[in-house]
């Protein structure tokens, strides 16, 4: 890998994705503009990336950015292209702890499970980590848990 992306971005008029990334060889740092074409508001925003991340003359400058990390780019494209705010489009890469999952349509629930594997990738400890502890105590105390109604009593006399 000759390059190393270091930030990604969007801009709008041109539609366009923007690179900053350092050439290896020379330590300095470069920014490509990527035009994205034949796309519009009613395209796929993984299509469109997975054939931007394979294009011949862009694959060994996006080779460090991720699949996810383009389509999100993507997304944010074509929702400003359909009329939607750039916080609009933000807001859809954040995760709510109290937001009901049920009620998402099943694009919307597989860029949330994808946020939430990300997350969960990035905060997992391996063994080869420093701060990895073999066997972790930790004490839920009840003033910390939360109370249910059926946590109080029980039919079945258990």
């Amino acid at each position: 890998m000759r390059f190393e992306a270091k930030r990604c971005g969007v801009q709008f008029s041109p539609p366009s994705i923007i690179l900053i990334y350092e050439h290896k060889e020379t330590r300095t740092m470069r920014k490509r503009i990527i035009p994205v074409r034949n796309f519009s508001k009613h395209s796929d925003y993984s299509m469109a990336a997975e054939r931007l991340k394979n294009h011949l003359r862009h694959r060994d400058y996006l080779e460090g950015v991720s699949q996810r990390q383009l389509e999100k780019l993507h997304i944010i494209l074509r929702d400003h292209m359909q009329g939607f705010s750039l916080e609009r489009s933000l807001a859809l890469f954040r995760l709510d702890p109290d937001e009901d999952l049920n009620k998402l349509d099943e694009e919307e629930l597989a860029r949330k499970k994808g946020q939430m594997d990300e997350l969960f990738e990035k905060n997992r400890r391996h063994k080869d980590d420093p701060d990895f502890v073999y066997d972790l105590e930790v004490d839920f105390t009840k003033s910390t848990a939360e109370k249910c109604s059926w946590d109080e009593g029980s039919d079945d006399g258990f």
